[in-house]
């Protein structure tokens, strides 16, 4: 541990005491010409680590714009997503609720988890999980996505794609107030100059009843003491989050963010069939506050032939509240309280060296120090810290063979260190890619990649009664197909892939019932996704523009304790789309995304049909004046009674129809 904290100090100093430009991969082209700034919702980096067109990368990419982000009234990155091709979504709650560690969750590709999620190049998840509403959207000035594996670039959990989150450098001088129904309420200001930003949001949403129904059902070791039904209610939702940016040096930047989450769930009872303890309908079942802190620091460092970047991220968990039933289903009045901690501490430095005109290589190395705290364990009655350090060496060969044909190679070893109870792991992948260039605004491309994931402490250790440890959890290891076309005219911007996702020993959690108590371990299974996506954004006239998006595909798993081999998981068929107006003062957007032939599998157990979502969004702006803007924001305009998990019916509805009427000031 010593050394690991000397070689890192090394590394740290050594990364403080370059000079050079601001890590702004979003403006800046690897060679010595500036990117046009008219075309910057073209270019991607995050895909091959160098800057280029989109229609130049070989791989499904995706670039959402913070003009695109504001004209969809979104908050969050969370709202950005869910409505984005070939993503579906998973809510525990409205506006960001989370229980504790279970948060809510874009899935790509039909594959739950395996997407990394980074800020300006930076990892930010804890335990493979991630609070996408921890972002305020004002502070975004890009979102770029990668759809398949991308192991050889970043590592562990970019099993089938990525995210890259670009925040502003600049922060705008601005004030925000808003009020809609169900208690909502939302508040901000930012104020920047040249070098240094600074942020502060505070939003609420007041109460939702109703969030979902359970039957229960209860026995002893001799019979059956309960039966009956219970509602959960989620109310005093709360979010904070706090941004400083600072411009050391033209190259060098600092960035220091905090996110808090607060939520309360009530359980009660609303019928009971059964009861030998005297239970009635109205009883109290439980009653728990979850909290989520989250801190993010990064110092990022870029000129024409060097990266490099130190963060660390560090957050805690927590559940308190209060059992009135027990598991038997008796009444008592039991306190209960989980927590944990997540601490990981990072650098990652890469090198660009252009050989001749016609060669690009890139190296680079990563090394990452993580910690899992068990602070406190219902149940248990223990606790407990879990460490590893992860390693990793990647390089990447791009030649350009003509001015048609260009492949792109990859190679990464990545392993682990001091891990705890020896569980250290090792992996080596391998990428290839070619893109042949029908024109300039034309090309086609085939994408061949490995990609892999190591299982997270919390998967092989449990922090309460109902998880079963799992320490000897295999990594995922995964291969992805992809042949794509990108193409740009007319006002058009077209984009097609047919992919082939094969991931063997995927982690999952698979739950088990016995006497009506739930206990869960996490396993290992193969999966499988075999689709096309389709999609083309277009550049209207008259104020008006567009875009849509169809994924047709077939997600599968098969696990050894679920009988008749390969099951269907989530939806099949994936509509998005969106319209945005724009005339004199006024704006005004409405986007949606439609997930069909939906199945639920929960664990165990086979497939179940259940009806499609639809996530609908509308919002108008008005601004009065250059510095003044109006915005109305409604979601789920058709007031549908939806629910978005993909393991259970019951669970989790949407909200009902619900608005956000805001007030922005710049000064």
């Amino acid at each position: 541990m010593k050394m690991w904290n000397k070689r890192f100090l090394a590394a740290a100093i050594a990364l403080s005491a370059m000079t050079g430009q601001v890590y702004a991969a979003q403006s800046e082209m690897e060679g010595d010409e500036l990117m046009p700034t008219y075309s910057l919702g073209e270019v991607v980096v995050t895909a091959t680590r160098t800057q280029k067109r989109d229609v130049d990368v070989p791989a499904a990419t995706t670039v959402i714009t913070a003009e695109e982000i504001k004209d969809s009234g979104a908050a969050s990155v969370s709202d950005v997503l869910q409505k984005v091709n070939g993503f579906t979504y998973k809510a525990f709650g409205p506006a960001g609720a989370a229980q504790g560690v279970m948060t809510n969750e874009v899935n790509l590709r039909g594959f739950r988890g395996g997407t990394l999620i980074l800020m300006n190049g930076n990892p930010i998840s804890w335990r493979g999980k991630y609070n996408l509403d921890a972002i305020p959207a004002s502070s975004i000035e890009r979102i770029e996505i990668v759809k398949g594996g991308s192991s050889v670039l970043y590592g562990s959990e970019a099993m089938v794609g990525v995210i890259n989150i670009i925040t502003k450098k600049r922060m705008e001088n601005a004030v925000h107030v808003g009020f809609g129904n169900y208690g909502q309420r939302s508040y901000g200001v930012s104020v920047g100059d040249e070098r240094f930003g600074l942020y502060y949001n505070f939003d609420k949403f007041g109460r939702r009843d109703g969030l979902y129904y359970d039957e229960v059902a209860r026995k002893d070791k001799k019979k059956q003491t309960f039966q009956g039904e219970q509602r959960t209610d989620i109310h005093d939702i709360k979010q904070e989050s706090v941004g400083l940016t600072y411009q050391v040096n033209p190259r060098l930047d600092f960035l220091l963010s905090y996110y808090k989450n607060e939520v309360r769930y009530t359980r009660t009872f609303t019928q009971v069939d059964l009861s030998t303890a005297g239970i009635k309908a109205g009883d109290p079942y439980n009653a728990r506050k979850y909290t989520t802190d989250r801190y993010t620091t990064q110092l990022n460092y870029k000129d024409r032939d060097w990266k490099g970047s130190l963060y660390f991220n560090t957050g805690t968990a927590e559940g308190i509240g209060t059992t009135y039933i027990s598991t038997p289903g008796q009444k008592t009045s039991t306190a209960y309280n989980t927590s944990e901690k997540n601490s990981s501490l990072g650098m990652d430095v890469q090198r660009t060296w252009r050989i001749g005109d016609k060669s690009t290589a890139i190296a680079g190395i990563k090394g990452e120090h993580e910690i899992y705290d068990v602070t406190q364990a219902e149940g248990l009655n223990k606790t407990g810290r879990f460490m590893r350090n992860n390693w990793g060496a990647y390089g990447q060969w791009e030649q350009r063979f003509d001015e048609k044909n260009t492949g792109i190679f990859g190679l990464r070893e990545t392993w682990t260190t001091g891990a705890t109870r020896g569980q250290n792991y090792s992996n080596l992948s391998a990428s290839a890619q070619w893109l042949h260039k029908l024109d300039r605004d034309t090309s086609i491309y085939l994408n061949i990649s490995q990609s892999f994931e190591m299982p997270t402490f919390s998967q092989m250790y449990p922090k309460n009664d109902s998880q079963i440890a799992a320490p000897d959890l295999r990594p995922q290891k995964g291969l992805n197909y992809e042949i794509g076309w990108k193409a740009n005219y007319g006002g058009h911007t077209w984009k097609a892939a047919l992919f082939h996702v094969d991931i063997k020993d995927n982690i999952t959690a698979t739950a088990s019932k016995k006497a009506g108590v739930i206990s869960y371990i996490y396993e290992n299974e193969d999966f499988r996704n075999t689709g096309i996506e389709v999609s083309d954004e277009i550049r209207g006239k008259d104020g008006f523009s567009y875009n849509w998006g169809v994924t047709w595909q077939n997600p599968q798993s098969n696990s050894s304790k679920r009988q008749g081999g390969w099951y269907r998981t989530f939806g099949k068929v994936q509509l998005t789309g969106g319209i945005t107006y724009r005339k004199d003062k006024w704006n005004s957007s409405l986007s949606a995304s439609y997930l069909a032939s939906r199945v639920i599998l929960p664990s165990g157990d086979t497939p179940v049909p259940v009806k499609p979502y639809l996530l609908t969004t509308w919002n108008t702006t008005y601004a009065p004046d250059e510095n003044s803007e109006i915005s109305l924001r409604i979601d789920n305009v058709l007031n549908r009674d939806d629910s978005t998990m993909h393991s259970s019916s019951n669970r989790y509805h949407s909200a009902p129809i619900n608005y956000l009427l805001s007030y922005n000031y710049k000064f």
